[in-house]
């Protein structure tokens, strides 16, 4: 088994302030002059930890972490406004020219790995390569699965207590009456909505229980920007044209991948993963046999930490890292 590298400290931070409201958080850590990596992190709305920095050989990589509109150390918290994946997708070029980064390799899961695919298929030049875990191609079929009809079978007793704010004449559309209440005027219901959702999310997403997972998930800060900033994109379809990621994987057809995905992944199902691997020939598809959704499953960190060290064997070699 593979253990993560040790925690480190972040080189620098920044504050980058990409429109006239929205300020981003921005770290780097390990090697300068290392192979650049962005982390991009889940949700969307999730944020980054210190947690995150740990997948990579800090003598290797150049690990650079942002916390996207809304989200984490991001500035304002929880803002909607001007936040859409075209917005994060302008964002992640102006990081990448902020910080005089030439080509880059992408490393997300869940909503991670959406936006990587998505920025991917806008700026294939600038990728070296990808690692994604837990794919999520955001098509209404996903959405339905995890907040509507299918995953609820699987944990029944964990889904009474998702729909408990939410009066049964609403049952019927879920995350648009979430939406109602996390960006209504009520506070005392805005908040017990992003508990109940954020919850919801971190019960299923080991296949273990994992109080360690659903208290992350679950503290204010965290379940806010969360719940917020997820059932905005999805009552939205995630701003994306109906099954875009996969419509456009030909883009990505000289990009290496790394797809990892837990058989039992509860949140995003694995035929979102093979329908990607079979749209998208350079990608190597690892199913994990013995794990759920989260990246703090064993066996997933263990699989992360393995792709990560094989990419820094296959790029060391690259010349053209850094403009």
């Amino acid at each position: 088994m593979q253990y993560l590298y040790p925690d480190i400290r972040a080189n620098q931070t920044y504050q980058l302030q990409v429109d006239d409201s929205h300020t981003l958080y921005i770290e780097e850590s390990g090697d300068p002059q290392g192979i650049p990596i962005l982390f991009l992190h889940g949700g969307p709305g999730a944020g980054t930890s210190s947690f995150d920095r740990r997948f990579f050989d800090p003598d290797k990589y150049r690990i650079i972490l942002f916390d996207q509109r809304g989200a984490g150390q991001s500035k304002p918290h929880a803002s909607l406004n001007d936040n859409s994946t075209s917005h994060l997708i302008a964002d992640i070029e102006k990081i990448r020219q902020h910080l005089k980064v030439d080509k880059w390799a992408l490393f997300g899961g869940s909503w991670g790995s959406t936006l990587a695919l998505i920025y991917a298929q806008a700026f294939p030049q600038r990728v070296l390569g990808m690692i994604l875990r837990g794919i999520f191609l955001c098509r209404p079929q996903d959405l339905e699965w995890f907040y509507q009809r299918g995953a609820d079978r699987i944990f029944p007793d964990y889904w009474q207590d998702y729909l408990a704010p939410i009066p049964h004449a609403e049952q019927g559309k879920m995350i648009q009456a979430y939406y109602r209440r996390l960006t209504g005027a009520n506070e005392l219901a805005k908040m017990a909505a992003a508990k109940a959702w954020s919850q919801w999310e971190g019960r299923c997403a080991t296949l273990r229980p994992n109080p360690d997972v659903v208290h992350h998930f679950v503290e204010p800060h965290m379940a806010v920007s969360l719940a917020r900033i997820e059932a905005h994109y999805f009552v939205n379809k995630a701003f994306l044209e109906p099954d875009q990621i996969l419509r456009d994987a030909h883009l990505l057809s000289n990009i290496p991948g790394t797809l990892i995905h837990g058989r039992y992944d509860m949140v995003c199902p694995l035929d979102g993963a093979t329908a990607l691997h079979n749209a998208w020939p350079a990608s190597k598809l690892h199913i994990i046999r013995d794990a759920g959704h989260s990246s703090r499953e064993p066996s997933v960190m263990d699989a992360l930490v393995k792709a990560t060290d094989t990419l820094a064997e296959q790029l060391s070699g690259e010349g053209d890292r850094q403009g």
